[in-house]
């Protein structure tokens, strides 16, 4: 099961109260005071983890809190510190603070941290008020609370390539020929019900990631079809390859069916319509008296804008299109690769 979306509730462990305390001991005639501090609480770190490809283990455990600190004791014992507690999440997660909104820090690579809430401070004994005038205080301090926090964690996939276009226009069987993967394949729309990565070897030395996307309709922004709620994970993506319908008897003009896909990413965002793209004329083997193909590629002819034609049933110029995809690839810039293991706290001081 296939969930990119969760909301979880993290609390950091309290400090230990500090303790109030005075030696009395035989052979020590001034002992005095002797309370010693309460122990930090536990904090709470968020880490990405490339074994994780889902938020599911937030389906049903949504509560996070850390250990709280030890109490102080006398003999000047100082209280135990709360074991923190770390959270794995997939990598591709971003972290937003429920209440604002606000994201906090998004995983980008695996071995990354994330210090989301700090543990209390403990609470000072009263040895520690001890003075020259006041050798007797009786005073300490409470433990310090900790950090809490609801955030909301969201996925988006991590992958160089998104395929867009109507539902059943071909894009599972391309990411099925070109890779690994094995998504759902029938002759009726909506068949992709959840996003599908795929691996693509270009040779041995080259490979690159494709996201296959469930299909969309007009007015997906609107919540039509399946809505837009999966193009969030083509964000991440450097290359688009917009996948039309070259089959006859399609209703519909191939040019209105690339603008309405079109302006759905529009509506979705602007920064991901932007991508750079290839237009793809998929099921080739099946264009009939190839009408429909031809008007097609007028309509890339007068954009100036090349056509790949593929047929994912035959293997045609699905060779040719993986290249292009390639080479297009080498000439976008790529994200800026991250430290191996970072660790990044909340700009937030208790």
């Amino acid at each position: 099961m296939f969930i990119d979306e969760a909301k979880i509730h993290v609390a950091a462990g309290a400090g230990g109260n500090g303790c109030i305390a005075f030696r009395r001991e035989k052979y020590v005639p001034r002992g005095g005071p002797s309370g010693g501090d309460g122990g930090r609480g536990g904090s709470i770190y968020l880490a990405s983890s490339g074994d994780l490809n889902t938020l599911l283990k937030f389906r049903y455990v949504h509560e996070f809190r850390a250990e709280r600190g030890s109490h102080g004791e006398g003999s000047n014992r100082h209280g135990r510190g709360g074991e923190d507690l770390t959270i794995e999440v997939a990598v591709g997660t971003a972290v937003f603070e429920d209440a604002t909104r606000e994201l906090l820090f998004d995983f980008s690579a695996p071995a990354q941290t994330f210090l989301v809430a700090r543990g209390g401070r403990g609470g000072r004994g009263n040895a520690r008020f001890a003075t020259s005038v006041r050798q007797a205080p009786r005073k300490a301090e409470p433990g310090a609370p900790g950090e809490e926090f609801t955030l909301r964690l969201e996925l988006k996939l991590l992958a160089d390539v998104g395929l867009v276009g109507f539902p059943n226009v071909g894009k599972s069987t391309l990411i099925s020929r070109l890779s690994a993967a094995h998504p759902r394949i029938a002759d009726y729309p909506f068949t992709t019900l959840e996003p599908c990565l795929g691996v693509v070897a270009v040779d041995e030395n080259h490979s690159f990631v494709m996201a296959d996307i469930p299909g969309l309709v007009e007015g997906a922004h609107q919540g039509k079809g399946l809505g837009d709620r999966f193009l969030k994970h083509i964000e991440r993506t450097r290359l688009l390859l917009h996948l039309v319908d070259a089959a006859e008897g399609s209703p519909t003009d191939p040019a209105k069916d690339y603008f309405t896909v079109r302006g759905e990413l529009e509506e979705f965002s602007p920064e991901v319509a932007a991508k750079p793209s290839l237009v793809v004329a998929s099921r080739v083997d099946a264009r009939g008296d190839g009408a429909r193909l031809e008007r097609l590629r007028d309509f890339c002819r007068e954009r100036g804008q090349p056509l790949y034609e593929i047929s994912g049933a035959t293997g045609e110029g699905i060779e040719a299109l993986k290249h292009a995809a390639w080479a297009a690839l080498e000439t976008l810039p790529r994200a800026r690769p991250p430290a191996e293991a970072e660790e990044i706290e909340r700009s937030k001081k208790p």
